[in-house]
């Protein structure tokens, strides 16, 4: 039980992706979990199902990640309750394809607050409690689309996602002093149903296919190289951006 007695936040944990996944696999490790999402009905509804399948202590907080105060309060509460935070995954992300000539502002200012603002209020007040405790782990969520070339109508998320990689690094240099290491995982195409709402089945199929492994990532693997980063494991390992792409893009 690697992570029995740890406390763990993940944020946008109750969707069909990454971030139940995220969730399931810390649980599955002994941690007690804390997931979030906008949904109070699906979050409460997965947070029941993963605690009944691994036994943990998993509850689930409606928690929008653009709203301030709600964040504190979030984080508040958790260390109120269980007297500390080891833990925080910033899986928070969003896109919405447009072209930059066509993008309305209201659509780069959601996809910016959702993906990179949000991660930011998470650690910012995250990192409050860890450095009194002198110690903790963040793991945050970029994508290989900060790194090359995005789809079109991308500009927006793989600007935030760029961003993302930035912040993971300088909020490492500025954990490091106090036992906190900030790490980042990049996604390549990574399976869920929600795919189908903003790629072509022609994007999804050309990605896989030019993908070396051969398959599109599952959520499963990315929450592998999450609670990795997250780990005693990974102690020596802070600022780093590891790329989970099957290949696909081969990062140095």
């Amino acid at each position: 039980m690697e992570f029995d007695g740890k406390i763990v936040f993940v944020t946008a944990a109750a969707g069909a992706g990454i971030g139940q996944a995220v969730a399931r696999a810390f649980a599955a490790g002994g941690a007690t979990v804390i997931m979030s999402d906008q949904h109070e009905g699906r979050t409460k509804k997965v947070a029941a199902e993963i605690m009944e399948n691994t036994g943990a202590n998993v509850t689930g907080v409606v928690c929008d990640v653009r709203d301030e105060a709600r964040v504190d309060e979030v984080i508040a509460a958790i260390v109120a309750e269980h007297g500390r935070l080891d833990i925080v995954v910033n899986n928070s992300g969003l896109n919405q394809l447009a072209p930059i000539h066509e993008m309305p502002t209201e659509t780069w200012r959601l996809v910016m607050d959702v993906s990179l603002t949000g991660p930011f209020l998470v650690t910012r007040r995250a990192l409050g409690y860890m450095r009194e405790q002198r110690s903790g782990a963040i793991v945050n969520m970029a994508s290989i689309a900060g790194w090359m070339r995005p789809a079109e109508g991308e500009s927006h998320y793989a600007a935030a996602k760029a961003g993302v990689m930035g912040f993971t690094r300088a909020a490492a240099i500025e954990g490091a002093p106090f036992g906190i290491r900030v790490n980042a995982v990049a996604p390549g195409l990574t399976w869920n149903p929600f795919l189908e709402k903003i790629y072509s089945p022609d994007y999804v199929e050309n990605m896989a296919r030019h993908t070396p492994l051969g398959r599109p990532g599952m959520p499963d693997d990315i929450a592998n190289a999450v609670t990795f980063l997250a780990s005693d494991k990974a102690s020596f390992i802070t600022g780093e951006v590891l790329c989970v792409s099957g290949g696909y893009h081969l990062h140095t």
